[in-house]
């Protein structure tokens, strides 16, 4: 099928350096990505930079990530002017497991909604993707507030959590024979934390967990000695953390990979701090979390995964990693004054951790999955 729309679609041209003569049309893409952030949740916390974006597309080992831009002319027609790009889609796809999917992120500038940009740009994802064999795609929506239970929603297969079915993505979703497959909650946490606070629940922790446990930490590089160990909690975190009716398998991580993602983060501009769990009597890590800069500002932080490998729940070794990476962040980040990060709704012992150090609700994402006929 095919959309007519006056916007013009074309291949993101991916700069040599962000003052490259094309680069405006980067620029344009990230102001689009902002500007449907803050429409979405009222703030800019979850805001790209052009660095980082950048960045991220020269790194391709593991993933093709595809971007196509919606512009008011085609190319050559008009300025260099970041404005004359009106939306976009990024398309994600892995290259080593999970072969069958992919993700696809849409976005148009609010004041140019309702054009059949969005339409033109989704029918365009789709072709993209069988082009390239996949049978399946996700996606997100975003939504500052969840609704309450009742008439009006849409509950996941999942069935915990909802979004309002007269939410414009919700309706641009189902249309198109989207399903939506699970919920997650944003949540955010002011910071600093009272220490006595902090400490308490570090405290509580550290004696469920008992003397079989301890918290090592580094930022950025992954000492050698834990390198394949942390490989493997990532592999896991692709089968234990919860999926909701996602079509996702096993994506295998080694040593490689974990450099690899480590030298983006560094030409990203995104500070990467771990405090992992190691199980004593195996010399085995057995829990992890994560905190990611954003490369602007320092005020907000990224909660990044968080994994308690099944065979070790039960030792409260969430809380003990969580509160290990927030005490260092106060002393090495002072400035910071709020977390986000985002939790399946069904994934209650996660959410339990954040409630209880002081995260509160700030909206939820649906989450969806397309077969592609």
């Amino acid at each position: 099928m095919t959309t007519r729309t006056d916007a013009h679609l074309v291949p993101l041209p991916v700069p040599a350096a962000l003052d490259a003569p094309d680069a405006w049309v980067l620029h344009g893409m990230v102001d689009a990505t902002n500007a449907s952030a803050l429409d979405a949740w009222g703030d800019l916390d979850l805001a790209r930079v052009p660095t980082e974006i950048l960045a991220g597309l020269q790194h391709q080992e593991y993933d093709l990530k595809l971007r196509f831009v919606a512009l008011d002319a085609p190319l050559a027609d008009g300025p260099a002017d970041p404005a004359r790009v009106l939306g976009y889609v990024a398309v994600n796809l892995p290259r080593q497991d999970n072969t069958h999917t992919g993700f696809v992120q849409l976005d148009v500038r609010p004041e140019h909604r309702g054009r059949g940009i969005g339409s033109a740009l989704h029918d365009l994802a789709l072709a993209t993707a069988r082009e390239h064999g996949r049978t399946m795609l996700t996606t997100s929506t975003d939504h500052g507030v969840e609704p309450p239970e009742g008439p009006g929603t849409l509950v996941p297969s999942t069935g915990t959590g909802r979004v309002a079915t007269d939410h414009p993505g919700v309706a641009f979703a189902t249309r198109r024979g989207w399903d939506l497959e699970q919920v997650s909650r944003r949540s955010v946490l002011d910071v600093p934390l009272e220490p006595a606070f902090l400490a308490a629940h570090a405290e509580a922790a550290a004696q469920a967990a008992g003397p079989d446990y301890r918290v090592i930490t580094w930022d950025g590089r992954c000492p050698d000695a834990w390198v394949d160990q942390f490989a493997h909690l990532n592999t896991r975190m692709s089968t234990d953390a919860p999926a909701g009716g996602i079509d996702l398998r096993e994506d295998v991580w080694d040593a490689d990979r974990v450099r690899a993602a480590e030298q983006t983060f560094v030409e990203r501009g995104m500070a990467y701090r771990v405090a992992a769990a190691v199980h004593e009597p195996t010399g085995t890590l057995a829990a992890f979390t994560a905190l990611v800069n954003r490369p602007d500002t320092v005020e907000f932080v990224h909660q990044d995964d968080t994994l308690v490998l099944r065979e070790h729940r039960g030792h409260r070794l969430g809380m003990l990693v969580k509160t290990a990476n927030l005490a260092r962040l106060t002393q090495i980040q002072p400035g910071t004054r709020r977390i986000g990060t985002w939790n399946a709704q069904e994934n209650a012992p996660m959410l339990a951790i954040n409630v209880a150090l002081g995260f509160r609700p700030a909206g939820v994402a649906g989450e969806w999955q397309l077969r592609l006929g």
